[in-house]
């Protein structure tokens, strides 16, 4: 799959009512990274994903998309500004929000197959058939394809969006708290699946045990502002941690990879 970057310059979200979801977001992911970005609840992950998507107007700076060489050789798309091209941004980021509201009468296939909707009248019925069997069997759900959405388990029913998000052949996948409501098993699967992808990725995660083992670049949020980033191993601190979340990082080596395993408990008093 292609692979596009993202930059944010000096981005901004304020509400109708003065509120500042956002303020002076500076960011920046390279194409080919898995991001996770991460805070508090209300810190403000979703609403960088939705300016991130264009689903949100950013009320000041910049949100640049950029195509990798090979769909647009070099080209910025910019959101939320005139000279951005909305249609070509339909079909470069898919994104997977926290609720799905999807008709479970459908069966996997067809839902899966509305990820090809910003594609349809450019593509082959032939080139449709074979990107939704390509999605459902990167997700592993061709034993579903059949069956209904109302059947499909909670691990089984995120795969089954992933799925309808990947058929849309994105350079840029964004993830908002993608392992709610799943089992830990259901939660290491999907992100391991996610990280074999080879496709950008920005995720919104809650919990920051995952981060390590799922993520090459994060962006710590915290009151609508980047408080750190970087690569997980160099801005998770202990610092960091007890500043933002109020709580105290244990790290230990893994066993058997190259990383750190990352454990949280209250601060001593």
């Amino acid at each position: 799959m292609a692979c596009a970057s993202v930059r944010l310059d000096r981005v901004g979200l304020r509400t109708t009512q003065g509120v500042d979801l956002l303020q002076d977001i500076e960011m920046i992911v390279a194409a080919g990274q898995r991001c996770a970005v991460v805070g508090p609840n209300g810190a403000g992950k979703s609403s960088l994903l939705g300016v991130i998507s264009g689903r949100l107007q950013p009320t000041a700076g910049l949100v640049h998309v950029n195509d990798v060489p090979g769909l647009a050789h070099g080209h910025v798309g910019v959101l939320g500004h005139p000279s951005g091209h909305p249609s070509r941004r339909l079909h470069q980021v898919a994104m997977v929000g926290q609720t799905e509201h999807a008709d479970l009468r459908l069966t996997v296939h067809d839902y899966v197959g509305l990820g090809r909707v910003p594609h349809q009248g450019h593509c082959s019925n032939a080139r449709h058939q074979e990107v939704v069997a390509h999605s459902l069997e990167l997700c592993h759900l061709c034993g579903t394809a059949q069956r209904g959405l109302h059947t499909l388990s909670g691990g089984e029913r995120q795969r089954a969006h992933l799925a309808r998000a990947l058929a849309q052949e994105p350079t840029l996948l964004l993830l908002d708290e993608p392992t709610n409501h799943l089992d830990l098993r259901a939660r290491v699967e999907l992100l391991d699946l996610v990280r074999g992808l080879g496709i950008t990725v920005v995720a919104a995660l809650h919990e920051l045990s995952l981060v390590a083992g799922f993520a090459d670049h994060m962006v710590v949020l915290n009151g609508g502002r980047v408080v750190g980033q970087g690569s997980p191993a160099e801005t998770m601190t202990a610092p960091l941690v007890a500043q933002v979340f109020g709580m105290a990082l244990v790290r230990t080596r893994h066993p058997q990879e190259q990383r750190d395993l990352w454990a949280f408990e209250r601060l001593a008093a």
